[in-house]
Parts: structure tokens; C-alpha cells; sequence
């Protein structure tokens, strides 16, 4: 089992997981939009993204990040947007790997701060997160603006 940067190369097996990390957030199937989107990433680097393979090589999971800065802090932090393990890998430790290599790299950069979301019914990725040291943020409110746009054209 390894942990590396995905590429160009993991386009069709990556997209079948990100599609099953938004089936898993009640998305409507989108193989195409899903595949890409995650091509866009790939070839703008405007995102981490670190893929778990087995020793068959096969993908068992992925985690991606987006770099962001802090006005506050006066530096980078790093958004860790999404975490997902096929249903065959879990509690495997693939998740914990990749929750750990998210780290690593993050300090590798000269990001020392990161901050992710989850469900609030998802025990099972807060009690992952908070074996890894995680805390959840209990000064801040997070709110969210949900609009239509066109964001996708041009």
C-alpha cells in the first residue's frame, strides 16, 4: 500500500471514487462532470490531491486539499475539502494514511494550520479526526451562501 500525488494517469479511477464521495453527500450521479472537474484540478494544480493504491494498484481512497491563506494568522492554510475510502478499504487504516499524509505534506509546504467539515451525523469521520488530534471549532460559527451561478461557463 502507498500513498502518492494522483495524476492525469488516475483520471478514470479517481473520478469512480469522487463520485462515490458525492453520492455519499446525496449528490444526483454525474461520472461526466465528476471526471471533469477532477481533470480541471489536475491539470490547473489549483488542488492536492493524494490517492491511496494496493499493493495491486488499485485506488482505495483519496484526500484532496485547496490552499487558502489566513488574513488573521497572516498565513497559508490549507482547506482539506475532501476524504473519502472505497467501501471495500474501510477501517482498513486508509483513511488514517491519508489523513496523515495531508499533514506531512501540509508542513512540507510551510502550512501549519488546516481546517475540514463534516457532516454533523458523521461519528465515524469525527472520532477519525479527533484520534488524529483534530479539534472542533467551538468559537467560530461557519455559515454558507448557496446560490445559482455560471460559474462553470467561460
Amino acid at each position: 500500500m502507498s500513498i502518492r500525488h494522483a495524476t492525469l494517469n488516475d483520471l478514470e479511477p479517481l473520478s469512480a471514487l469522487l463520485e462515490g464521495y458525492r453520492q455519499f453527500y446525496r449528490q444526483k450521479p454525474d461520472l461526466a462532470g465528476t471526471r471533469q472537474f477532477l481533470q480541471a484540478r489536475l491539470e490547473h494544480s489549483d488542488s492536492y490531491i493524494l490517492v491511496h493504491e494496493s499493493n495491486t494498484g488499485e485506488l482505495q481512497g483519496f484526500v484532496q486539499l485547496y490552499p487558502l491563506l489566513s488574513t488573521v494568522r497572516l498565513a497559508p492554510l490549507w482547506l482539506l475539502n475532501d476524504l473519502f475510502v472505497a467501501p471495500q478499504a474501510r477501517r482498513s487504516g486508509v483513511g488514517r494514511a491519508l489523513m496523515l499524509a495531508a499533514r506531512e505534506l501540509a508542513s512540507s509546504h510551510g502550512v501549519g494550520h488546516l481546517k475540514l467539515a463534516t457532516e454533523i451525523d458523521n461519528r465515524t469521520a469525527q472520532a477519525l479526526y479527533e484520534s488524529l488530534g483534530w479539534q472542533r471549532d467551538t468559537t467560530f460559527y461557519h455559515y454558507g451562501l448557496l446560490f445559482d451561478t455560471q460559474a462553470g461557463e467561460g
